[in-house]
């Protein structure tokens, strides 16, 4: 077993980790001044220092995840034994079920998988000697106050986002993939990326206009496909670097459901309504006008067969983009970009971006 020294705050079990606070980004910075991989093994059939570390970043994203999956759940999704939060907001929910009669179900089990995520993570690190990660002294946002929300305080921000919806034609292209320097994709909603908007209804003014609501559905539409698009790539991307098969096994059997996520997300953004925001202008296009378009249309959710590696070898459908370096300060900075972190505190994105440094830097050790 892996003993590390115990650098990052205290230990918890289960939920009750949320509510105990992390040690101050000074003094983790302080501790992690010399590289773990430089560090002598406590045992060498364990984790490396590597693994922890990314093991410890990868925590941190589900626990972010969680926690903007918690409010879609409080808000559109199914509230029992295994997601108690929130009670519902019925004009939100009659539109998100315009969509697709299931979209409350799924939203609760995309949420409750999250949660296992982070926290058969932590535990995991606890039981090889390591400190699980605790976000909870950054819990400082104030979320939706529409019937529905729970009303706690949040870490992510799904009020002022900024949704980058190229993946859509990303996996649609046949030609181009961003780990060869492609970066120019085709966007069904390109105003998404032009201001700020609310996933969620804020208060329940933003129920009253239906065109309005209607909007903020759609912008939680692709904001699901985008977050889980992200964790398909992040974790082959990372799984490169790990070095014990145990944690390689863990990789490379939460990834894939973070995959199975992003198809169904994928899939129900194509049945999106039409509309333009009439107190924004934000304007959602009728998804069958692309009909014809392979760089667009709806209903081609599996991945289009593109270059991989090289382009002198043949084409491949393939989840995209999977370059490891710096995957995952890339994770952060698009999360960054996504708006989700609107109104954080310096000293989170000192602890998040220290986290996200020492998972680059793990080396694959053979």
């Amino acid at each position: 077993m892996l003993r590390l020294p115990k650098l990052f705050g205290s230990t918890s079990s289960r939920r009750s980790f949320l509510h105990a606070g992390l040690a101050a980004p000074a003094v983790i910075g302080a501790s992690l001044a010399v590289h773990p991989s430089t560090l002598a093994f406590a045992d060498s059939d364990g984790p490396t220092y590597g693994d922890i570390s990314i093991l410890r970043f990868l925590a941190a994203l589900e626990i972010l995840e969680t926690d903007l999956w918690e409010q879609y759940n409080e808000i559109g999704g199914i509230q029992d034994s295994e997601e108690r939060p929130g009670s519902g907001n019925k004009p939100y929910i009659e539109q998100l079920s315009k969509i697709d009669g299931d979209m409350q179900q799924y939203i609760h089990d995309n949420t409750d998988d999250e949660f296992t995520h982070f926290n058969f993570i932590n535990e995991y690190l606890e039981s090889k000697g390591a400190n699980p990660v605790n976000l909870d002294r950054f819990r400082t946002l104030q979320g939706s106050t529409a019937d529905g929300s729970s009303g706690k305080k949040r870490l992510t921000n799904l009020l002022q986002l900024t949704v980058d919806a190229s993946w859509w034609g990303r996996y649609r292209s046949r030609t181009q993939n961003p780990d060869l320097g492609d970066n120019n994709f085709p966007n069904p909603v390109p105003g998404l990326l032009k201001g700020q908007f609310a996933a969620i209804p804020r208060t329940n003014a933003d129920t009253k206009d239906p065109n309005h609501l209607l909007a903020i559905v759609n912008t939680a539409a692709f904001h699901f496909g985008t977050i889980e698009q992200g964790g398909s790539s992040l974790y082959p991307s990372l799984a490169q670097r790990v070095t014990n098969v145990e944690v390689l096994r863990i990789l490379l059997s939460i990834g894939p459901t973070e995959t199975m996520h992003f198809q169904v997300w994928h899939d129900k953004a194509g049945n999106i309504a039409k509309v333009t925001d009439p107190t924004n202008g934000l304007s959602f296009p009728d998804m069958a006008t692309f009909d014809g378009n392979e760089d667009l249309q709806a209903n081609l959710i599996m991945p289009e067969p593109t270059h991989f590696l090289s382009r002198q070898l043949p084409v491949c459908s393939i989840i995209r983009p999977t370059a490891t370096q710096g995957a995952a300060a890339g994770a952060v900075s698009a999360l960054t970009a996504d708006g989700l972190f609107r109104g954080q505190s310096a000293a989170f994105f000192t602890e998040l971006n220290q986290l996200a440094a020492q998972a680059d830097m793990a080396q694959r050790r053979i």
